[in-house]
């Protein structure tokens, strides 16, 4: 039991989890964004604002940028930013969907000029990568119809095709296209990229540096999530995750609050099939926005979550269960993962954090550090990040 308990201590110690800049600015539902004291005016701040998540947390070591929202004169000094608060910059994070040319689409629309102004900016994310030494590209698309006859549905998917091979070509050795899928909105129709499968044959087709985002907001009520993320490791194919919680759709809520059972089974999948292991290059990413809570603890207790699935994960008795698979034992295999589920793992997360030199409580560490009071009070003027800044 020790010996479990170490290799469950040491793969907890050695996960990372990746935070999205824009999580730090305001965003919100399509109906209204409530500004916050204290929000960051510029990508800056928004990385003092993730150094706090690190320092608190110990495994968010990496932050996602969006571009244009966090577009600098200088994305080297940006890089060299984050490294000074002990970060790193992560995906670059494309954004074709907030420019009134794309109407109807971008690089699905049926204008080449458009396609062409689509594909240049994806072009410029990865000039942005090699500025900042970010490995992924990161690729969501809106683009889709609304009504039958709207657009030819195979010349989009062709569109589709010789865009994201120009921008595959593009890549660095060591650089990838995560390319993430929705199955509608704002589309309502067709959606060009709508679920996994259609991102998996386009990055089948791309080769070996495209790989499949499950963001976990993405998906019909009802769908196996954990049997997307289990084929996809089978077949190499697993990119990363954009983690977040939803009661109806994209509700891009914080990770686990709505389901916690099923982040549990999706990081057994992830756990039993090599996803933590750093070669797999699996991404562990949250993609998240926060209205109505405070922004910082917000991402603080969605890393928590994303640890306690994951310890939960690595507690499964994998030889009891392949046992009681083996032999048919259906309620027998159920137990073992209920077992594990049922394990209160913040005692162990605890332990965790305090043999990495951190406090036991990352939100109580974050409420008493002063820093939400400190940031309202210097954070006066300007303009705040949000959705389109």
């Amino acid at each position: 039991m020790t010996v479990v308990r170490d290799a469950v201590k040491a793969a907890l110690k050695a996960q990372t989890i990746e935070t999205p800049s824009w999580g730090y600015g305001n965003s919100g539902t399509r109906f209204k964004v409530f500004a916050q004291p204290g929000v960051p005016r510029t990508p800056w701040e928004k990385l003092d604002d993730a150094a706090k998540v690190h320092e608190f947390t110990g495994v968010a070591p990496k932050v996602s940028l969006h571009i244009p929202w966090d577009r600098v004169d200088d994305y080297a000094a940006l890089a060299a930013c984050a490294k000074e608060r002990g970060l790193e910059l992560g995906a670059i994070n494309s954004n074709t969907f907030q420019d009134d040319a794309y109407r109807l689409g971008s690089v699905c629309h049926p204008d080449a000029k458009v396609r062409r102004k689509a594909v240049d900016h994806l072009r410029e994310c990865v000039d942005i990568m090699d500025a900042t030494g970010s490995t992924d590209l990161k690729l969501w698309f809106a683009d889709g119809t609304n009504y039958p006859g709207q657009d030819d549905i195979v010349g989009r998917q062709d569109r589709l095709a010789e865009s994201l091979a120009e921008v595959y070509e593009r890549l660095g050795d060591d650089q990838r296209i995560l390319l993430e899928y929705k199955f509608f909105e704002p589309a309502f129709y067709t959606t060009d990229v709508p679920d996994w499968g259609t991102s998996y044959a386009h990055c089948l087709r791309l080769g070996p540096k495209a790989q499949v985002v499950v963001d976990t907001g993405h998906h019909a009520p009802g769908t196996n999530i954990e049997f997307i993320v289990a084929f996809l490791l089978r077949e190499g194919k697993l990119g990363g995750f954009d983690f977040n919680s939803r009661f109806y759709a994209d509700d891009d809520l914080m990770v686990g609050s709505a389901d916690p059972f099923q982040l549990f089974r999706i990081m057994h999948e992830v756990t039993k099939n090599g996803g933590l292991d750093p070669a797999s290059k699996v991404a562990f990413m949250l993609d998240q926005c926060h209205n109505i809570e405070a922004k910082i603890p917000a991402v603080i207790r969605s890393v928590m979550n994303v640890q306690e699935a994951t310890a939960k994960a690595l507690l499964v008795d994998l030889d009891a269960l392949t046992a009681a698979q083996r032999d048919g034992d259906v309620l027998t295999a159920n137990a073992v993962l209920m077992d594990a589920y049922d394990t209160d793992v913040r005692p162990l997360l605890r332990e965790v954090r305090e043999e990495q030199g951190l406090t036991p409580d990352p939100v109580a560490a974050y409420a008493a550090s002063g820093w939400q009071e400190r940031i309202a009070t210097d954070r006066v003027g300007g303009e705040q990040a949000g959705w389109g800044a």
